[in-house]
């Protein structure tokens, strides 16, 4: 079993045939679970190569460099959008793969103070890490490829592998993860925190920021260039959204005012009720809060003496948690965000992971589950669907706490240092 978990050509065949089946089910199923895909993303870069261009023309939902790849799957033309992109993404996810298992960020111990023995980084990690991945993807299912995520998860992915070896290129590369999707500045944040090299980490992410934004700006988006921000605060409860569940099952028992109804301006399905509004406006400065105190529990832990490898890996699974547990919006794809500090702890610190991996797998499982075979049940209030929802955000928010209460066990408390003292001097 251990010569074929790490035969690479077995490796490299599954990721294929990973790749090709979500692919296919993603293109043909007839739940469209690649709608996104051959419809939004389709029709906006159709839009634009008729003159009018998201983002820059017009306000748009995300940030501007998440029309890079929307282009690029263009290249076979509108007919063949989706068999584009499924080329683009199996491209995306190759570099990443091929970057696990030969890049010295993930096959040396990196030379950081208190590291723990029975960590990863030697070569059966990468390979184990690898299968995970996979495993994970699989797992998800068609949304694991069919959504713009990919690109920003795996830049991710890489940045923090790099930030002992590489800081300022681990700024740039979450830079640009930030500039396709907002949600990686949160990483950036926590790997200043947690990492000695902070300077080179922000002038790398400064530097990119700025120059996609001069970019932005030399070709026309002017205001629109940050339109994604404002575009989201009009958003009400999703379905799938943890703070949603009192009112989809309020639904489900016929309480009056509550409904599921579908949003026309944002493309999705939204639930709202009795004291909805109330929760709509928490959600925001509450997902603030949260993300705000697990980094003032980062900086706590480093100040105690915790070297990067012991506390980015929980900090950055904390940060990306809280910013599914406390959204108002609960896509699937959302569950993507999360494989990014799993690998990274995986890599790192090996076996101590362990928990984390298994309860991320059976979060996307569940979410497979949910969205896309049937999520029309899940709209008609099905009870076996909502248990299923009901048990998915349970675990989101436990894979939270059990993050925060690791993110809390990394520091150096000073009886550690007074047994470490001791045993220096016995040496």
């Amino acid at each position: 079993m251990r010569r074929l978990a790490e035969n690479t050509p077995l490796l490299w065949s599954v990721f294929a045939a990973i790749h090709i089946f979500l692919g296919y089910v993603g293109l043909t199923a007839v739940t469209l679970p690649w709608g996104d895909v051959t419809i939004v993303y389709n029709s906006w870069i159709s839009h634009g190569l008729e003159g009018y261009w998201v983002g820059i023309d017009g306000p748009w939902v995300y940030p501007i460099l998440a029309l890079v790849p929307m282009i690029a799957a263009m290249s076979l033309g509108s007919g063949l959008y989706g068999v584009g992109w499924l080329v683009l993404v199996t491209l995306a996810n190759a570099m990443v793969l091929g970057f696990l298992l030969n890049s010295r960020a993930t096959s040396v111990r990196p030379v950081q103070p208190g590291i723990d023995a029975r960590g990863g980084f030697g070569p059966r990690i990468r390979f184990y890490t690898a299968w995970w991945w996979l495993a994970f993807l699989l797992l998800l299912g068609p949304v694991a490829l069919g959504r713009i995520d990919t690109f920003e998860v795996d830049l991710a992915i890489v940045g923090l592998l790099l930030v002992i070896r590489r800081p300022a290129v681990a700024g740039v590369l979450l830079a640009l993860a930030t500039w396709v999707k907002v949600w990686p500045a949160a990483l950036i944040v926590a790997v200043i925190i947690a990492t000695k090299a902070r300077l080179r980490v922000l002038v790398g992410a400064a530097v990119t920021a700025v120059a996609v934004a001069v970019i932005g700006l030399m070709l026309g988006a002017g205001a629109n260039l940050f339109s994604f921000i404002t575009q989201q605060t009009g958003r009400g409860l999703q379905v799938e959204a943890p703070i949603s569940l009192p009112w989809m099952w309020m639904t489900y028992w016929g309480v009056p005012g509550s409904t599921v109804y579908y949003d026309q301006d944002i493309l999705t399905f939204q639930v709202k009720g009795i004291g909805g509004p109330i929760a709509d406006f928490l959600t925001t400065p509450l997902l603030a809060i949260a993300v705000l105190c697990v980094l003032i529990l980062g900086v706590y832990v480093v100040r105690s003496g915790t070297s990067v490898t012991r506390v980015l890996p929980s900090l950055a699974l904390a940060v990306v948690t809280a910013l599914i547990v406390f959204n108002k919006v609960g896509s699937p794809q959302f569950m993507l965000w999360i494989s990014a500090p799993v690998i990274l702890g995986l890599i790192w610190q090996g076996r101590e992971f362990r928990l984390f991996a298994v309860l991320t797998a059976a979060l996307a499982a569940l979410t497979q589950v949910i969205y896309p075979y049937l999520y029309d049940w899940l709209l008609s209030l099905d009870p076996l669907m909502l248990l299923a929802l009901t048990s998915r955000n349970i675990l989101v928010v436990v894979l939270f706490a059990l993050a925060v209460r690791s993110l809390w066990r990394t520091r150096v408390r000073s009886t550690d240092a007074v047994l470490a003292a001791s045993e220096t001097v016995k040496i």
